[in-house]
């Protein structure tokens, strides 16, 4: 499937710079470039751990540009970081490195006995339900305790910014500005710590970031992922979205957190939405030779996904980082990146193979 945004930029700070960093291609065939766009989603990140983990052992594909948010913003920084300093392996070491040190914070309500991967659900967990007692009561500004993020010195240790601004990868990181709830996209002009805080911070747990005198929360609110800075400022045609979050839920929510949850996973899913529906309705008007083809980017677009294996997982175990839940996620992703790969892996460069109007925007009979 072809979709086609335009190449018209808009007032961004976003680099022109094209990236350069490569794979080594089967022999007398060029690498093909391209964009990942990686969703946030707390610990469900570990999800796209696997995805990229699988994606940097792929020949023949070239990284061109990253767009994430929250936990997606984590996992491209650390792997941006990583590439730039040990290309492939590098990126894939420093993946491992960050995750299995985010465990290190704490399963911090402890491991809850259940079934199955919903087992790493924690509203059965009595110190879960607690915590979610005293958020609902008091804001992050009135806890002493909040105004500290145990992920800076996790990120500290394992993003260097430098590196990111200077390295082979562009890397997009979206955080919400609160005063306008417009999206702020940063780049590697203006990446930071900060930056990826902001993206990551939940405003009912952290207090707002400060940037530039600005106060940012979570890019999820505006954008999860942002696909605009890759469709802007890279070369490459083809994009993947890694999607975490579910669109669909069985089921009517009717307690407070359960209604809570899903309105936080509707609103999350807004902007890529409607970003799906600009670019389908582009494709639509260019398909009728409305457009000018020659001014706008024929998008491939692709999705690498596994709603099935993730359906069993509520919002509370985005909370839950268990080495063995981090793990369990990492290997999910790693077999749902195979899979695509088996299935897809020659439509890169040629097809879109994400049928964005029927995953996206056409209305669908709910689950019982």
């Amino acid at each position: 499937m072809k979709t086609t945004p335009s190449r018209a930029k808009p007032k961004s700070s976003a680099s022109p710079r094209t990236a350069t960093a490569r794979r080594k291609p089967a022999a007398g065939k060029a690498a093909v470039a391209v964009d990942l766009a990686l969703q946030g989603g707390g610990s469900h990140g570990a999800f796209t751990w696997g995805v990229l983990d699988r994606w940097l052992q792929e020949p023949g594909l070239r990284m061109a540009g990253l767009s994430g948010t929250s936990a997606g913003a984590l996992n491209a920084a650390v792997l941006a970081t990583g590439f730039g300093q040990g290309g492939a392996e590098g990126a894939r070491a420093a993946l491992r490195a960050f995750w299995l040190d985010v465990a290190t914070q704490g399963g911090c309500f402890g491991h809850w006995p259940g079934a199955g991967l919903a087992g790493f659900n924690l509203d059965s967990n009595p110190f879960y339900a607690w915590s979610q007692v005293v958020l609902r009561s008091f804001s992050p500004y009135q806890l002493t305790l909040s105004g500290s993020n145990p992920l800076r010195a996790v990120l500290e240790k394992h993003v260097d910014p430098m590196a990111l601004r200077s390295g082979p990868l562009d890397v997009y990181v979206t955080a919400t500005a609160v005063r306008t709830g417009q999206p702020r996209v940063f780049d590697r002009h203006d990446i930071s710590i900060d930056a990826l805080l902001a993206s990551a911070c939940l405003p009912q747990i952290f207090r707002a970031v400060d940037i530039e005198g600005q106060p940012y929360w979570d890019g999820g609110y505006s954008g999860n992922p942002a696909m605009w800075p890759l469709i802007y400022n890279t070369t490459a045609m083809d994009i993947v979205l890694v999607k975490i979050n579910p669109l669909v839920r069985e089921g009517t929510p009717d307690t407070p957190q359960e209604i809570a949850d899903r309105v936080n996973e509707i609103t999350f899913n807004a902007g890529l939405v409607g970003e799906m529906r600009a670019i389908a309705f582009v494709q639509r008007l260019l398909d009728k030779g409305l457009m000018d083809a020659g001014h706008y980017k024929n998008l491939r677009l692709h999705m690498v996904a596994d709603d099935d294996a993730l359906g069993p997982l509520n919002a509370s175990s985005k909370l839950n980082t268990e080495r063995a839940f981090l793990e369990r996620l990492h290997k999910l992703g790693l077999a749902a990146a195979d899979r695509w790969l088996k299935s897809n892996r020659g439509a890169l460069g040629k097809r879109g193979t994400l049928d964005v109007r029927s995953t996206f925007l056409t209305p669908r009979s709910p689950p019982a």
